[in-house]
C-alpha cells in the first residue's frame, strides 16, 4: 500500500491511503490520524488500511484527486532521521573534495548521522537559503522507516522493521561541512531540513525491486529540467538498510517511526568514478560528486552549487515506468523572515 500525509494546517497533517497509480486517495484518518500514530500500533492497524488500499483500488470507497502538491512529507517530524553513508564510493570522493583521507574501516564499519527531525521539507515546498555562498546541495537518497527495534537487534529483527520506504532529498550546506567536522562533534548547521518523497509504500509494493535490504531501480534526479543523475539505488551499496539499522540500534533501541537514510545513492564506473549522464554514465545524486571529479580531471570545480532559482526533481519509478513514490520537486529561493 501507499501512503501520505495531506497538508491540514496542523503539524502532523492528515493520514490518507494513495491509489498505486497516484491518481487518487481516500482519507485514512478515520482510523487513526497520522502515520506516526498508525506505527506506534502497526500490527493492529496494518491490517485495516491495507483493506481500505484495496477498497480504494476497486472504487470501493469515496476518493479524491492526489496532488502532490498537497502532501506534505509521510512524516512532517519524526522521533529519530539516522542518516547513514551506505554508498562508499559518495564518501570518498567527498571526503577528498575536503582534503581528508578515508579509513579503511569505513569499509566495513557504516557511517551513520543524526540529523534535525523536528522539522522536515514538504516534498514541493522551496529550498530557502540566506546565502548562496552556503554552497547549497541536494543529495538524492532512499530511506525506509521502521518499527521498533530492539537495542543489539539481529539483522533478520532489522529486516522484519522495515514497514515503510521513501525517497529523501537530504539538503547540505557544503560551505559549512568541512568547518563543523573540523571540530570534531558532527554535522549541524551544514545539515537544514531534509525533504521526503509524498508517498511512503510497503517493500511489497516494488515487487522484485526490493530484495529486502536494497532496491534495484535507478534512483532518477534531475536539475533544472535536465537528468543529472540516474545510480541504480542497489549498484555499490556497501551496507544495506538491515546492516544500517543494525548499526544504529547497536547501543540503544529505536522506536517506532524511526527513519533510516542510505545515504548518497553513488555508483562507480568500471571501477573509478562515475561519468555524468551526459558522458554515458549513470550520473551523480549531489553536485559535490560532480566537483570533485572536475577537480581530479581539471585541478578545479566548474559546476556551481545550487543558486537561487534552480529547480531540483528527485523521483524513481517501476520498470514499466510509472512514479512509484511520487516526485520531491523544490525550488531554491531566498529566506526571508
Amino acid at each position: 500500500m501507499k501512503l501520505a500525509t495531506l497538508k491540514d494546517g496542523t503539524r502532523d497533517g492528515k493520514l490518507v491511503v494513495v491509489s498505486r497509480d497516484l491518481t487518487r486517495f481516500t482519507d485514512a484518518s478515520f482510523l487513526v490520524p497520522t502515520l506516526q500514530a498508525a506505527l506506534d500500533d502497526w500490527s493492529r492497524i496494518a491490517p485495516h488500511l491495507a483493506t481500505i488500499a484495496e477498497s480504494l483500488e476497486n472504487n470501493a470507497v469515496p476518493s479524491a484527486r492526489f496532488h502532490e502538491h498537497d502532501a506534505h512529507s509521510p512524516l512532517p517530524r519524526a522521533y529519530q532521521w539516522a542518516d547513514g553513508s551506505a554508498y562508499v564510493n559518495h564518501v570518498e570522493l567527498v571526503r577528498k573534495a575536503r582534503g581528508a583521507e578515508m579509513p579503511a574501516s569505513f569499509w566495513t564499519d557504516p557511517l551513520i548521522y543524526q540529523g534535525g527531525s523536528d522539522s522536515f521539507i514538504a516534498p514541493r515546498d522551496p529550498i530557502r537559503t540566506f546565502d548562496e555562498a552556503l554552497g547549497v546541495d541536494m543529495e538524492g537518497e532512499v530511506a525506509v522507516i521502521v518499527d521498533d527495534v530492539p537495542m543489539g537487534a539481529s539483522l533478520d529483527e532489522a529486516s522484519a522493521a522495515i514497514r515503510l520506504i521513501m525517497l529523501v532529498n537530504d539538503v547540505t550546506l557544503r560551505s559549512l561541512t568541512a568547518p563543523e567536522l573540523a571540530k570534531g562533534f558532527g554535522f549541524f548547521q551544514s545539515k537544514p531540513s531534509s525533504a521526503f518523497s509524498p508517498v511512503a509504500v510497503t517493500p511489497d509494493e516494488l515487487g522484485e525491486a526490493w530484495d529486502g535490504g536494497k532496491v534495484s531501480l535507478p534512483l532518477l534526479v534531475d536539475l533544472n529540467g535536465k537528468p543529472f543523475g540516474r545510480a541504480n539505488a542497489s549498484v555499490d551499496m556497501t551496507f544495506d538498510f538491515p546492516a544500517l539499522i543494525v548499526h544504529a540500534a547497536k547501543t540503544r533501541p529505536l522506536s517506532a517511526g524511526t527513519i533510516i537514510g542510505s545515504g548518497t545513492v553513488s555508483n562507480k564506473l568500471d571501477g573509478g568514478p562515475g561519468k555524468p549522464v551526459s558522458a554515458g554514465g549513470a550520473g551523480y545524486s549531489c553536485i559535490a560528486e560532480l566537483r570533485m571529479i572536475e577537480t581530479i580531471a581539471a585541478g578545479e570545480p566548474t559546476t556551481p552549487f545550487l543558486r537561487l532559482g534552480d529547480i531540483v526533481r528527485i523521483e524513481m519509478k517501476d520498470r514499466t515506468g510509472h512514479s512509484i513514490f511520487g516526485a520531491i520537486e523544490q525550488k531554491v529561493e531566498e529566506y526571508l523572515r
